[in-house]
């Protein structure tokens, strides 16, 4: 699934709810401590982690990828 950005970062956690991977920020939390996320193909062990546009995040068979949104102005 793509996740427009609507700023420069969003945090992984917030990124893990909005896209109703993580039912909660709680349950985001429990996946990014048990290990199960990765952001780049790479463990991500910091639930405020910035993730930016060009960036991939996958949680089991979720695959987000982060793309910009529109300019601001």
């Amino acid at each position: 699934m793509n996740f427009v950005l609507r700023g420069d970062h969003i945090a992984l956690d917030a990124l893990l709810k909005a896209t109703g991977t993580a039912p909660s920020g709680g349950a985001a939390k429990v996946m990014v401590d048990a290990g199960a996320v990765r952001v780049d193909g790479v463990v991500e062990s910091r639930r405020s982690r910035k993730v930016r546009a060009g960036q991939k995040v996958v949680v089991g068979e979720v695959r987000i990828t982060v793309v910009a949104g529109p300019p601001a102005g």
